[in-house]
């Protein structure tokens, strides 16, 4: 069998597993660009699809977390909006969740999807079941990814992310 044919089966058998979708934002779900004012944080663009991607995520009772490290209502917004099932801002060590989420939703690590793009996902992602990253991330994140997206940050990243696993998945 082949490399490529082997990483495929490998890639079908981790997303069969998945129950659960947890996303960054600021390069994931945004190209990573921060808008300012002389009062604080005003505007970020988010992309639709990805909305959408949480909606045939959620039809097939796969949930979404968003876990940033920003403390920005745009982002608690932009999940009430897309009805993510958590959001969590403000974290510095998003790892240090990962058993509080497991724990609470009766979950493995191997039952969660993690999309970052930065180094403070590294950790998280090396103890997901899935590790995906957009096109765009550093080179360490895209070392330990299972996925590097073909889209950039802010470009229908988690979107493509939920096409994938859909694609594999059987509940």
């Amino acid at each position: 069998m082949s490399i490529i044919l082997k990483n495929l089966k490998l890639l079908e058998q981790k997303c069969k597993k998945i129950k659960l979708v947890l996303t960054d934002v600021d390069g994931v779900l945004t190209d990573g660009g921060m808008y300012y004012s002389e009062h604080g944080e005003i505007m970020k663009k988010f992309n639709t699809r990805d909305g959408m991607g949480v909606e045939l995520l959620s039809k097939q009772k796969i949930k979404t977390i968003i876990i940033t490290r920003e403390n920005s209502k745009i982002v608690k917004s932009r999940g009430k909006k897309i009805k993510v099932f958590k959001t969590y801002v403000g974290v510095l060590h998003k790892e240090l969740v990962l058993d509080d989420i497991c724990k609470k939703l009766s979950l493995t690590s191997n039952n969660i999807a993690y999309v970052g793009d930065d180094i403070n996902d590294y950790e998280i992602m090396k103890r997901c079941g899935l590790a995906c990253s957009p096109n765009n991330c550093i080179k360490k994140i895209k070392s330990i990814s299972d996925y590097v997206c073909e889209n950039n940050g802010g470009d229908g990243v988690l979107r493509e992310v939920a096409d994938l696993i859909l694609l594999f998945h059987t509940n």
